[in-house]
């Protein structure tokens, strides 16, 4: 199974390189000078390998440098890729409060009073955060809830469960 470990933003500046949101605990690790991070354009299910030639942080950004890119238009071509890694080349989350998208799809998912709403299908990445996308139980409709402590406030592994306090009108039919 394949993990997001960033998504390229936008192309910055005229020379190739590229705003990443970082979404893994080890940047200097992953985004590493000769490092090779295996690409997946948005949309797509064709994966190619990239090859690190420099990161740096700006502004509170990564900016990553990619051998083969080196102007403005190959960069904005890259908009919208995610790199990956395996899961099998992991291990758990070391924290507690933190975890792997493998590690949440096919949770059960219940109302703080035990009330069934249905099973973690996948977890989406977006500008705005990450969506927890579940089949409803009985109907098999799909349901996006934002995986924020606020209404997502137990997720638990071992048990196989997430729980979640939705607001008003999150989980009605539209």
């Amino acid at each position: 199974m394949e993990l997001v470990v960033g998504r390229v933003a936008r192309s910055h500046g005229v020379r190739g390189e590229l705003v990443v949101e970082v979404r893994t605990d080890e940047p200097e690790a992953r985004f590493a000078p000769g490092s090779t991070l295996r690409g997946r354009a948005a949309r797509s299910k064709d994966v190619r390998n990239f090859t690190v030639e420099s990161a740096r942080e700006h502004s509170g950004r990564l900016l990553v440098q990619l051998a083969g890119v080196t102007d403005r238009g190959a960069a904005d071509a890259l908009r919208g890729t995610l790199f990956l890694v395996d899961s099998a080349d992991l291990g758990s989350a070391a924290d507690p409060d933190e975890f792997y998208d493998h590690e949440l799809e096919g949770l059960r998912v219940e109302l703080t009073d035990g009330s069934a709403v249905g099973t973690v299908t996948d977890v989406l990445h977006s500008a705005a955060g990450e969506l927890l996308s579940v089949r409803a139980a009985g109907d098999d409709r799909e349901i996006l809830i934002p995986f924020v402590t606020a209404i997502v406030p137990t997720v638990s592994i071992a048990d196989g469960l997430i729980v979640i306090d939705p607001p008003e009108g999150l989980l009605d039919p539209e």
